[in-house]
């Protein structure tokens, strides 16, 4: 019990149960009148909400698909915000941003299923940091435009974001924002296969 009581365990607890929260599931279920993890790609992320509910209602399915991506971005956001309140140490602002992807991809309420972790990682990046966060959102929002491939733009964004703490950052300690990166990659392990088959769709996440 002295373990749980540790500030920190507490943070990155509360990281990892902020980050499972199923935004996307949540308003597609109760707004939608769907459940998207039975349609489309199945997954949960904004992209999966407004390829399913455009067949419905347009309108409505860029509202949900916007919103899903805002609220699993601000996740991240808001569990770092709750560590920067306490006065942690950046060390732990960096731990609490991994639980809260790690949360978002393999949440507890969905049984360790989730979504690919790409808002919430873009999320958490913008907060610690700024212009590489930016840099990763802008060189996705590029690829998405040239190749129109969210997946394939979403892995190259990361990949910017990435490449660019190592240019911008070159003293810090890597390791969250690597491992930020890998998880991401492995949720897109499928995207990945089917990119290098030439099956992955325009519109897959």
């Amino acid at each position: 019990m002295e373990f749980l009581a540790n500030t920190n365990v507490q943070l990155y607890i509360a990281a990892y149960l902020i980050g499972s929260i199923p935004f996307g599931l949540l308003l597609a279920k109760f707004i939608g009148k769907v459940d998207i993890r039975q349609e489309g790609s199945g997954n949960i992320g904004a992209t999966n909400v407004l390829r399913v509910l455009k067949q419905k209602d347009p309108k409505l399915a860029k509202k949900l698909g916007g919103a899903t991506l805002a609220l699993d971005a601000f996740k991240g956001i808001f569990a770092l915000l709750i560590g920067y309140l306490v006065g942690v140490s950046e060390a732990t602002m960096w731990a609490i941003a991994v639980f809260a992807v790690i949360g978002h991809c393999f949440s507890i309420f969905l049984m360790g299923e989730g979504g690919k972790g790409v808002a919430t990682g873009f999320g958490v990046l913008v907060a610690m940091l700024p212009i590489c966060g930016l840099i990763g959102i802008a060189v996705w929002l590029i690829s998405a435009k040239v190749f129109k491939v969210v997946s394939l733009a979403s892995l190259i964004g990361i990949l910017a974001a990435v490449a660019a703490s190592f240019v911008l950052h070159p003293d810090m300690k890597h390791a969250p924002v690597v491992i930020i990166g890998l998880i991401i990659f492995y949720k897109h392990s499928e995207n990945i296969y089917r990119l290098i088959v030439g099956q992955e769709s325009k519109i897959a996440q």
